[in-house]
């Protein structure tokens, strides 16, 4: 019987999803990130599906998200969208150093993925921790300088006055450097990876992630481990094919 159980790990609301007669036990670890304005429940399928194939699953809740949400407006939190992200690579390492600390990790198998903000985590800590065995992007961004860019300019169409002024936005671009996969592909040490997106994404660039691939793929040994899974005419929402490929490849490498 697969579990679903509400706990914390270093303060980070997160729910385990792992079979009820293994709970105790080391097993390879999955941690998944949610996207902008969702929460941890809402992978659950994925969850239960790695879960039914001997992994533990920890779905944690971003700041301002779930059970940390706050009274904010949309547009203030879209303004912490960078402050979210830098909070969830904090995150990543203390809930690993927790589970670490527990011993629940088996073999040191621990893998990562996400969602949209969720797969911009799960690529940008690609560039912070060698830990990592594997990670799964879906409709994420590897490329954070030029997708903070992109939301710059969506807001700026709008007409909404940026809080920011351009002194500070450069240091945004700058910061995000350190952390831009696309950047410093040769951090991604032939790493098991998987990209989905749909090519008619309207909110995250399906080039972003596709024009990556193409990239990096030149710098694997072993080319199976990188795999750009694409769906045509998918906007941004992830397909129930997507889940299902991306946890029968995770299966194959972690």
């Amino acid at each position: 019987m697969i579990g679903i159980y509400r706990n914390t790990l270093k303060n980070v609301p997160v729910l385990t999803v792992v079979d009820a007669a293994k709970q105790e036990e080391p097993l390879p670890v999955f941690i998944y990130f949610h996207g902008f304005t969702s929460a941890k429940e809402h992978n659950l399928p994925q969850a239960y599906l790695l879960a039914q194939k001997g992994y533990r699953v920890i779905l944690p809740d971003s700041a301002y998200h779930g059970e940390r949400e706050k009274e904010l407006s949309k547009q203030d939190l879209n303004f912490k969208f960078w402050d979210i992200v830098y909070q969830n690579l904090k995150e990543l390492q203390d809930m690993k150093d927790e589970l670490d600390r527990i011993g629940l990790i088996k073999d040191r198998r621990i893998g990562i993925g996400g969602t949209s903000m969720g797969g911009v985590t799960a690529s940008a800590a690609l560039t912070m921790y060698p830990w990592i065995q594997a990670s799964t992007i879906m409709m994420g961004s590897p490329k954070p300088v030029d997708f903070a860019k992109k939301l710059i300019k969506d807001v700026e169409q709008t007409g909404i006055l940026l809080p920011i002024d351009q002194d500070e936005l450069d240091e945004l671009f700058n910061s995000l450097e350190s952390i831009d996969l696309s950047r410093q592909i040769d951090k991604l040490y032939g790493r098991p990876l998987f990209f989905w997106h749909g090519d008619a994404d309207p909110v995250v660039p399906f080039e972003h992630s596709y024009d990556f691939y193409n990239t990096a793929i030149e710098h694997y040994k072993n080319p199976e481990n990188i795999r750009f899974l694409r769906e045509v005419g998918k906007d941004h929402k992830v397909s129930r094919f997507a889940v299902i490929e991306m946890v029968n490849w995770l299966e194959l490498v972690l």
